[in-house]
């Protein structure tokens, strides 16, 4: 196996596998210059971006046993092979609209062995609608991490798409929602507010200085039908590398703070990122 690809194209534009000088075994898919996706293939379960391991603490939070996922999003596939390695048997399901990316990570990342993992090519959104019907209502998880370049596609943020992703979800399954946003988060505050008017319990999950709108970052968005796990969330977040808070109940809807539901008519992509965040 190759160290990394020399390089390739995707759509409009230029992704490459670059080998992880400080973790022998491991890889980092950047596409234009953004670091999108880490994979460890000696230890999957290893989760070296922060986001990811908030989402994966979230997935650890589900009922012991394998799980049905559908991941929106690709990038290197780290969650699907998390969930291979962590919880044996779950079925999964990818949605992804670059097949040269996922032809070109797998040849050099290859799935853990036994995973069943399914890729579905396409727009998340389009696809979404012509998923079997078996499928709605009895998702375990549904991860959102679409981003065009480094933006996230406007019609993948509104309540119209919540909406359909939250017909997927079991009574009991978690939908976890990668924001990228900057100073004063209005785009991460109008996604949370979006994400509350579909489903009744919702939580974010970043560090503190990142939900003080202080610098360019991510947030976790976390939703599901039922009541969140929130009483055993703490402790695993604030162990974490970069600590972070868990904000719910009436402390969510103080960041809300009024902002407004997103819909197709007025949703927009995410701010683009300075370049200075990935050292460019």
């Amino acid at each position: 196996m190759a160290d990394a690809f020399d390089g390739f194209r995707i759509g409009a534009g230029y992704a490459v596998v670059e080998p992880d000088r400080h973790r022998p075994g491991s890889y980092t898919l950047v596409v234009d210059g953004t670091p999108q996706s880490h994979v460890d293939l000696e230890d999957p379960t290893h989760l070296a971006f922060e986001y990811i391991r908030r989402i994966g603490h979230a997935i650890d939070l589900l009922p012991p046993g394998p799980i049905t996922a559908l991941h929106l999003g690709a990038g290197a596939l780290t969650l699907p092979r998390y969930v291979a390695v962590t919880r044996p048997g779950s079925r999964q399901q990818v949605v992804e609209l670059e097949r040269d990316l996922v032809d070109q990570v797998r040849a050099v990342l290859p799935f853990p062995r036994g995973a069943s993992i399914r890729v579905r090519y396409g727009d998340a959104r389009e696809v979404l609608g012509k998923l079997p019907n078996g499928l709605r209502g009895t998702v375990d998880l549904v991860v959102v991490d679409v981003f065009g370049g480094s933006q996230i596609p406007a019609h993948v943020t509104s309540v119209e798409f919540y909406r359909s992703v939250a017909e997927f979800l079991s009574p009991t399954g978690i939908v976890a929602v990668n924001v990228a946003d900057g100073a004063g988060l209005a785009f991460a505050r109008g996604q949370a507010s979006t994400l509350q008017s579909v489903l009744p319990s919702v939580a974010a999950v970043a560090d503190t200085g990142m939900l003080k709108g202080r610098r360019f970052g991510n947030i976790v968005l976390l939703g599901s039908p039922t009541d969140l796990p929130v009483a055993d969330m703490p402790r695993r977040y604030s162990s974490d590398p970069m600590p972070a808070k868990v904000v719910h109940g009436a402390e969510l809807r103080a960041f809300v703070a009024g902002a407004p539901i997103v819909t197709d008519q007025t949703a927009v992509a995410s701010p683009e990122p300075n370049r200075s965040v990935f050292g460019g």
